[in-house]
């Protein structure tokens, strides 16, 4: 399980990072990386944190269902697998909704500055080129947007539904609680499967935008 301070930490960072974009921006800029590389790079971390909390929640539901079938043994050491496992699954949605706001902001001020600088052009033919170039590029990019909200959107109601599992669980350690809980079984495996479905579509829309980013760089 990793450290709740650590955790803390790292979302502090990204916090800060992406905190005064404006500023950042420029820094990276002045470092030689400009806004197309940090939109890769960002994306890239978004499709690694995904796939990170597919594995989280999963690891929950595993604890969640070892619980539903519990035929003895030690319950509270279940039990704390299962809280463990909430609480990670809790740690990398946040981190992935801090991810995709780190797109998004480094996407809105790349279209932004691709914006203005078609004014700068002199030749009416390269321009309309361009144009047409971000118009795309900003209609594919808002797909990918789409497709990494819905994964946000989805992981709601499975951590809600955890979170509720755990918190009975905790008022209520017995057999009997636990034989409670596995009417609601199927309905949250569901609802992972779902997730899980939701994430890979997700990922496989970034694949496709990064390619198609990176093409237009060559």
């Amino acid at each position: 399980m990793t450290s709740p301070l650590i955790r803390i930490a790292g979302l502090l960072l990204l916090t800060l990072c992406f905190g005064c974009n404006s500023a950042y921006y420029t820094a990276m800029e002045t470092l030689g990386i400009p806004k197309r590389e940090l939109l890769s790079d960002n994306i890239t971390k978004v499709r690694t944190a995904q796939t990170e909390a597919g594995q989280e929640f999963q690891s929950a539901l595993e604890a969640f269902l070892s619980l539903t079938g519990y035929q003895g043994g030690d319950l509270e050491a279940m039990y704390e697998r299962m809280s463990d496992a909430y609480e990670d699954s809790e740690s990398k949605a946040t981190e992935v909704r801090q991810r995709i706001r780190a797109v998004d902001n480094v996407a809105q001020a790349l279209f932004d500055e691709w914006e203005d600088e078609l004014n700068e052009y002199e030749n009416s033919s390269l321009r309309r080129q361009s144009e047409t170039k971000l118009k795309q590029t900003r209609r594919r990019y808002d797909e990918l947007l789409r497709s990494m909200e819905r994964v946000e959107n989805a992981m709601v109601p499975v951590l809600a539904a955890f979170k509720d599992q755990v918190l009975f669980l905790k008022h209520n350690l017995n057999a009997r609680a636990v034989s409670a809980l596995s009417t609601e079984a199927s309905n949250i495996e569901a609802n992972v499967a779902d997730l899980i479905k939701d994430m890979n579509a997700s990922i496989a829309e970034a694949d496709r935008f990064l390619g198609e980013l990176n093409a237009k760089e060559q």
